[in-house]
């Protein structure tokens, strides 16, 4: 590309946005005749003087003036933000003399407006905050589409999930069926168990009771040899 075509182009995009060169409109005594032009002019021109003041907070010394003069900027921003949605709607007014292509322009305008507004530093962190809310509301339909396929998602999901608890119901009755079986031959092995230790028992008392008995014997067998000598 050419200097000349550089410069051709340069020249078109000028006269484009030469419409809303507050400077201009300014000299030339807009009046009535076009109120967003007037008004975009006087909030462009707010913008200007906002920014201006924030770079002498910026540099001031003196705590206590920084602050006032903060305080003043967020006053402004606050007023201008005011201003956006009346520039909203003079942006949808056809004006003679202005071409389609013109009346989108001045819509793009609006629309960049509250981010230039919001950016402006005042002191506080909260500008970055107000910012994204905009940016938020912009991506709105696109937040409902993700909505809407995250919600596709979750049904596949149970869907799957359904047909795996289906495919696992077999499965689980028999870990049951095998469950009942053992508890049952643990019911079974304690009931032989405690038949055995019982008939331990039985025995061992039946040999105290020989041997007992076998001690009778003997002492009485004892005495009668004394008694009969």
């Amino acid at each position: 590309m050419s200097v000349i075509d550089i410069l051709t182009r340069v020249d078109a995009i000028c006269k484009k946005y030469d419409k809303y060169d507050v400077e201009k409109l300014n000299a030339n005594n807009v009046s009535g005749d076009d109120p967003f032009a007037r008004l975009f002019a006087s909030v462009e021109a707010d913008i200007d003087s906002a920014l201006e003041k924030a770079e002498m907070a910026a540099k001031e010394k003196n705590r206590a003036a920084a602050v006032a003069m903060n305080a003043e900027i967020r006053r402004t921003k606050a007023r201008l933000m005011e201003e956006v949605p009346k520039l909203q709607r003079l942006a949808l007014k056809k004006v003679k003399g202005l071409s389609k292509e013109e009346l989108a322009m001045r819509n793009d305008l609006v629309v960049a407006l509250p981010e230039r507004i919001q950016s402006i530093p005042d002191g506080s962190a909260t500008g970055t905050k107000q910012t994204s809310s905009w940016t938020a509301s912009a991506s709105r339909t696109e937040i409902k589409f993700d909505s809407t396929s995250g919600l596709d998602t979750l049904k596949n999901m149970a869907h799957d999930m359904n047909e795996e608890l289906d495919r696992q119901v077999p499965l689980v009755d028999e870990i049951e069926t095998k469950v009942d079986r053992a508890n049952a031959d643990l019911k079974n092995t304690n009931v032989r168990l405690k038949e055995t230790v019982t008939q331990l028992r039985s025995s061992r008392n039946f040999c105290i009771d020989i041997i007992l008995l076998c001690i009778i014997l003997g002492i009485a067998a004892y005495l009668y040899n004394v008694l009969k000598h």
